[in-house]
């Protein structure tokens, strides 16, 4: 048999291999070959706007207003916020915004202070 990689997303032993890159026919999860052995190596990568790699405890700065969902609240450009811990998924970091409290912000608006 084949020793193609499981799904990081979902999981299945049903990989196959198109190219440079890994598709998953369960979910349609495709990702390269660099970034399974990234992956790998070094757990859950998440980077910034800029393209820093974040790690559990930084500080990141955001880099673009972004409305609150179900509050009329904003979290203004500039805002310090400290990043708990990072999570898989659409929104990445786990944080706590002053003023605000706890919350899930996607890595492409914030930046690495």
């Amino acid at each position: 048999m084949s020793n193609l990689p499981p799904c990081p997303k979902c999981g299945s032993e049903y990989t196959y291999e198109d190219n440079t890159m890994y598709i998953c026919p369960e979910c349609a999860h495709e990702w390269g070959q660099e970034t399974n052995e990234e992956a790998t190596e070094q757990g859950l990568v998440v980077k910034d706007a800029h393209g820093n790699l974040l790690q559990d405890g930084d500080n990141v700065t955001v880099i673009k207003d972004l409305k609150v969902k179900g509050s009329s609240l904003v979290v203004k450009v500039g805002t310090k916020v400290k990043v708990l811990r990072l999570i898989d998924g659409d929104h990445n970091i786990d944080c706590k915004v002053d003023g605000i409290g706890a919350m899930q912000l996607k890595s492409e608006f914030v930046k690495k202070a």
